[in-house]
This record gives C-alpha cells, sequence and structure tokens, in this order.
C-alpha cells in the first residue's frame, strides 16, 4: 500500500480536542459586545485564509512540479521526515504556554505549525494524482465556504456537541486503524467519507465558536488560538477527501 493512503490525519481538531489549559478560553457566550466580536471574527478568518493560502500553494508545488513530486516518490525519507518533522513541533508547541498565548511568540507558532504542516500535505499531495487533487482541493474550499455560512445562519447549537464528537472520532481512528490491515477500495471510500462528514462537523462547532452566536464561545483574545482549529479542520476534510478520491499516482 503506497504512503499517503489511509493515511489517519496526525492531529484531531475541534473544541472536543482543547488542551486543559485551553479550556479558560471556552466561554458562555455574552455577546455583549458585537462590534469586538466581528473584529475577532475577521482577524480569524484573514489569518486562516492566509493560512490556507499558504498550504495550498505548497500543496501545489509538491503535485504539478514533476520534479519535487517525483523526488518525493523516490525517497520515503521525504515523505517520513514531514510527519516526523510535524510532531516534533506539535508536540513541542503544546508543552509551551508562551507560543499559545503570549504576542508574539503565538503568531510564531502559528507560522511554524502552518509550514510543517504544509510541508507534510504536500508530500502526502505528491503520492496522488494531480486531477484527484485538485478535485480535493477545489472541493474542500466549496464545502467549508458552505459550512461556515451555515454555522452562521442556523439556529442549531453544534457547540454542545462536543462528547458525542469526542466519541465519533476515537471510533474513526480505530476504524482507519483496522483499515490499514483490511485494505480495500471499498474501505477507502467508507473511511474518507466518515472522516470528511465527521471533520465537517468539527468545522461547524469551531465556526460557531469563533462567531459566538450560541451557548458556548471562544475569548476574542484567542484568535491565534481560533484560527489555529479552524485551519486544522479544513487541512483534515482536505486529506479525508483525498483518501475519498484515492488513486495514487505512481508518476
Amino acid at each position: 500500500m503506497p504512503p499517503g493512503e489511509l493515511s489517519p490525519p496526525p492531529y484531531t481538531s475541534g473544541v472536543a480536542d482543547v488542551p486543559a489549559d485551553s479550556t479558560s478560553s471556552l466561554l458562555v457566550s455574552s455577546f455583549e459586545d458585537k462590534t469586538i466580536r466581528r473584529a475577532f471574527v475577521r482577524k480569524v478568518f484573514s489569518v486562516v485564509t492566509l493560512q490556507l493560502l499558504v498550504t495550498f500553494s505548497v500543496v501545489c508545488l509538491f503535485t504539478f512540479s514533476a520534479t519535487v513530486k517525483t523526488a518525493v516518490q523516490g525517497n520515503i525519507w521525504i515523505y517520513l521526515s514531514s510527519y516526523i518533522i510535524f510532531v516534533v513541533v506539535a508536540i513541542c508547541l503544546s508543552f509551551s504556554s508562551s507560543f499559545s498565548r503570549k504576542h508574539p511568540w503565538n503568531l510564531l507558532g502559528l507560522a511554524v505549525v502552518t509550514l510543517t504542516l504544509s510541508y507534510m500535505v504536500g508530500t502526502v499531495a505528491s503520492y496522488h494524482n494531480t486531477t484527484a487533487v485538485a478535485i480535493a482541493m477545489g472541493t474542500t474550499m466549496v464545502v467549508c465556504f458552505a459550512i461556515i455560512i451555515f454555522s452562521a445562519q442556523t439556529r442549531v447549537d453544534f457547540t454542545v456537541c462536543n462528547g458525542t464528537l469526542l466519541i465519533l472520532s476515537v471510533i474513526l481512528l480505530m476504524f482507519g486503524f483496522f483499515c490499514c490491515f483490511f485494505y480495500s477500495s471499498v474501505l477507502q471510500i467508507v473511511y474518507g467519507c466518515l472522516g470528511a462528514l465527521l471533520y465537517s462537523v468539527f468545522l461547524a462547532v469551531d465556526c460557531q465558536l469563533v462567531m459566538g452566536r450560541q451557548k458556548y464561545s471562544l475569548s476574542p483574545e484567542e484568535y491565534v488560538f481560533a484560527s489555529l482549529i479552524l485551519y486544522l479542520d479544513i487541512i483534515t476534510i482536505f486529506l479525508y477527501l483525498l483518501i475519498l478520491l484515492g488513486g495514487s499516482s505512481s508518476n
């Protein structure tokens, strides 16, 4: 089975996975100052847009450049090192409160995470068919835009579903683990569909936390953390759509 197939996402985002030291940023939504909240939302989505531009630019480089694509496929350590670098960075930043709470270190940490994850996603994409990667990027943008609009308009409160989403994410993780030993194209399609669906719900939850329209919301001071969880949700949806589309390329 070629690398890049049925690879479970390296990070599970969503409020269900917020570390213990971050729970203070999750508040009962008062939404008293709409001006502050609107400024917070604009800042968060501006940062997320910049992150996605960087990531998908790197993905395009690894996908559409035949030289880079051949180099990655010809050296498995380029692929493995991308995972190792991202995991090391994620662990280091998770144990450093300065990088998640203090300016400008929080911005530096966000930039490092974005670059390392972009590198990892780029190497994964290089093992897939160019057409499949392009379709996955386009589908991700359309789906995520629709979810964001839906989250802003609906009266359904997704922020109370945290426990259920955590259980479902564990089940999905176990399902992906067993799929590695019993690989088939049908399991790949099912796994990709379930993963994309689950993280679409995560994205809806996190969008409502950012917008502060429901019972719970994020503090306006946590714009870096808010940008990070939305970014991770979107990238994870993209990875699952790649799994769904399949078609690892040998070219």
